[in-house]
């Protein structure tokens, strides 16, 4: 069987990446998550298929539209947007700035130790004019995209949950 090691580490991603989803995100904040998940796997649909048509990152071995997308279909639409949508879930909103920052590095440490270990490991990723940090600066910059995303778009669902509690309120009084 020809890249057994490659199909292995595929299928694991995607069974993780199930898991994920479907038990380590809660089901209060599963709106959310499905949002985070979405806007993800648009900016990484764009930033991955600038990527791979410059030439700067190549995947050699992919079990998903192999004549279709140059892209990992798996990392670019499944385990990317996963991560982000259990990032967003578990976001600190509460915490001092260095709990963020710390969680910042911690998601977008673990994605590109990942993407690393693949690079040394595997023939899933292949870096042609890329470099690692480069990696950690658009993931991290997705990131940031996301929660600001997450906050514009949420932020009018509270204020008029809060403005109709207080309408409520005051007419039962």
């Amino acid at each position: 069987m020809e890249h057994k090691k490659e199909k292995i580490v595929e299928v694991l991603v995607w069974v993780l990446c199930l898991l994920i989803l479907f038990k380590l995100i809660p089901k209060e904040k599963s709106r959310p998550a499905v949002l985070a998940y979405l806007f993800k796997l648009v900016i990484t649909w764009l930033f991955g298929l600038l990527v791979v048509e410059k030439d700067a990152i190549n995947y050699p071995v992919r079990l998903f539209f192999k004549k279709a997308y140059k892209g990992s279909f798996t990392f670019e639409y499944i385990a990317y947007p996963t991560l982000c949508a259990l990032f967003n879930s578990y976001y600190p909103e509460k915490k001092g700035p260095l709990v963020k920052l710390c969680y910042y590095l911690f998601h977008t440490g673990f994605i590109i130790i990942g993407e690393v270990l693949a690079l040394k490991y595997t023939k899933l990723i292949q870096y042609e004019n890329w470099k690692w940090y480069w990696s950690f600066t658009t993931i991290w910059f997705t990131y940031y995209c996301s929660r600001l995303f997450h906050r514009w778009f949420f932020r009018g669902r509270l204020l008029k949950r809060k403005s109709l509690f207080k309408i409520f309120n005051s007419i039962r009084m």
